[in-house]
């Protein structure tokens, strides 16, 4: 077992608060920890990733990670650190979640493991028989109203409002500890800065109900350098499924990340050592405009997340974009990855049997599309050997036929070096 976890989350600035004998704990026996994550929507985000990184370097340690996913809480909200109430899902709607939840988790943690292979629980389990009545009885008499009342998450609350509902979330949380405590011999509990005070009062409700010793650590809450908020774009969060943000507009988002930014992420989003990462950060300091730090980290991650495959892929499509890739790379995309490339550039849709026979590019283009103000401007264009059809540059005679229809159902054209047309042949 690898003793120096601290030690290891510490460099890559992976520790914003630890409660006094977490380290001491770690380091005297195999430790079962988890993290919570409320299943508010069908994926994960890069959010998330913080927290079930902490979990991965943990189970790389020798210890044993859970990964709860909040079935019940789930239901209700963490008002911490939110300026208004969530809208609250219904029981179906939290179980698909969680389901899907489950298949992005297993990218990263080695469930299989004999020894400390991680688990996933569902706090609904152990919630949906439980009786309010029973609760507030069992529960709710061990932590007063006044040591609630003084946790930030509800202090700045306080001027907008707060229901009882979200009030309620960290004796609920609380359980969560105190059930898995009793049932896995779970010790600590680990998420965002945000969490420190629904954890404690958790190690308060195991110290007060069991006499038992528990701990808390918690990760710093990821910025930008700027102060705007990390995992945002301007289409919103980066999603982990495929389907929510495309692998190429994945690795976008990593490659596009300032140098202060990605000197921080590297450390904290890779599972790359301490000399790989400094030996990248003195070769990108040689060269910055080579991006190295950046390509190394959106690799990583890209693979981890998504796969080898599509990591090329996304390669291949920025080569694309910037005007490196090739007629080969063009053919390997499919049609989302290639729509993500080219999101915005103007799009035609002409009918198969328009091109079945082959037609003149100068005719396809002023007579389907809009592309060029006349034929006059098509020729002009062609003659000075400016327009390219799927990467590779044609000539005044050029005729369109199906051989020029991707294996994606579409056709680039490409006016210069920046402007770009999408033709969908349907």
């Amino acid at each position: 077992m690898n003793t120096n976890l601290v030690k290891e989350l510490q460099w890559r600035g992976m520790i914003h608060n630890m409660m006094s004998g977490t380290e001491e704990q770690l380091s005297k026996e195999v430790t079962t920890a988890y993290v919570g994550i409320d299943p508010t929507a069908d994926s994960l985000h890069i959010g998330h990733l913080v927290s079930i990184m902490l979990l991965k370097h943990l189970q790389m340690a020798g210890h044993k990670p859970l990964a709860l996913v909040g079935g019940a809480t789930g239901m209700i909200g963490d008002p911490s650190f939110k300026a208004a109430e969530r809208k609250l899902l219904t029981l179906e709607e939290v179980q698909h979640n969680v389901d899907c939840i489950r298949k992005q988790l297993s990218k990263f943690l080695d469930f299989d493991n004999p020894v400390n292979g991680a688990e996933i629980v569902n706090n609904y389990d152990w919630m949906k028989d439980y009786l309010f009545l029973d609760f507030i009885r069992d529960v709710g008499k061990h932590i007063t109203v006044n040591y609630m009342m003084a946790k930030d998450s509800v202090q700045k609350r306080m001027e907008t409002g707060i229901s009882f509902t979200e009030f309620s979330y960290q004796l609920l949380q609380g359980f969560d500890f105190l059930t898995l405590y009793r049932t896995k011999n779970c010790r600590l509990q680990m998420g965002g800065s945000d969490q420190w005070g629904n954890i404690t009062t958790g190690t308060e409700l195991i110290r007060r109900m069991e006499g038992g010793e528990a701990y808390a650590l918690t990760c710093p809450l990821i910025t930008k350098a700027d102060g705007t908020k990390f995992g945002k774009t301007e289409g919103g969060n980066v999603w982990l499924d495929p389907a929510r943000t495309s692998p190429y507009k994945f690795y976008q988002f990593w490659l596009n990340c300032s140098d202060v930014d990605t000197a921080r992420y590297i450390r904290i989003f890779t599972l790359l050592s301490k000399e790989e990462i400094e030996a990248l950060e003195q070769e990108h300091a040689q060269a910055p405009e080579r991006r190295v730090l950046q390509k190394a980290l959106a690799k990583d991650i890209t693979c981890r997340v998504h796969s080898e495959k599509d990591y090329e892929a996304a390669v291949a499509a920025s080569e694309l974009l910037f005007g490196k890739g090739t007629t080969e790379q063009l053919n390997s995309l499919d049609r989302d990855t290639l729509l993500s490339v080219f999101e915005g550039v103007p799009q035609f849709s002409v009918s198969r049997s328009t091109i079945e026979n082959g037609v003149s590019l100068i005719d396809l283009a002023a007579s389907e599309t809009s592309m060029f103000a006349s034929k006059g401007e098509i020729r002009r264009e062609l003659k000075q050997n400016s327009i390219s059809v799927n990467k590779a540059k044609v000539g005044e005679d050029y005729t369109v036929t199906l051989s020029d229809v991707l294996p994606c159902g579409l056709i680039l054209v490409q006016k210069g070096k920046k402007n770009y047309y999408l033709i969908s042949v349907e």
